[in-house]
């Protein structure tokens, strides 16, 4: 099966659903809501697969929102429609397997199965080890600022697959 099969197959694209319902959040531009979200895939499932596949899908712009951070300022937030979350997160699941297995294992931001108390367990038990230090490393808007065009040609030493490869 092709990469971008196993995405729009009907049990990931129903786990992502799932996942972002769970996640819940704000409606996008569109106005459609979490609650709305599995209603409206069944309505436009097939236009949509049909414009992913021919490579013709254009995610929504996103809704921009401020939230105020402790030191005064605003952070801008972009907000997807819950649809693009929902080809986001079917797009992560497959890609996942791929890549997970190749990352640190001290490695934890935004791992399935892995969280910040799991990472502040582990430095604990360096520190019972008798570690002394503790890094913690946080790029500060990296993806704002990472040459799109270099990592896409990263991916495509995995994934050579022009619908896949478009849709990122």
């Amino acid at each position: 099966m092709r990469l971008i099969e196993s995405i729009l197959q009907s049990e990931n694209m129903n786990q992502a659903i799932r996942a972002v319902q769970r996640n819940k959040g704000s409606a996008g531009i569109d106005g459609v809501t979490v609650g709305d979200l599995e209603s409206y895939w069944d309505k436009h499932q097939e236009e949509i697969t049909e414009a992913i596949l021919n490579m013709k899908y254009k995610p929504q712009p996103v809704r921009r929102v401020y939230i105020p951070k402790p030191n005064g300022k605003k952070r801008p937030l972009g907000i997807p429609t819950v649809m693009d979350r929902a080809i986001q997160q079917a797009v992560a699941q497959v890609l996942d397997l791929i890549f997970d297995p190749s990352f640190s294992d001290s490695s934890f931001g935004f791992r399935k199965g892995r969280s910040a108390h799991d990472a502040i367990m582990q430095a604990l038990n360096y520190l019972n080890e008798g570690y002394d230090w503790v890094i913690d490393l946080d790029i500060e808007k990296f993806f704002d600022k990472v040459n799109h065009d270099k990592l896409i040609s990263l991916i495509r030493n995995l994934i050579n697959e022009k619908e896949v490869l478009h849709l990122i």
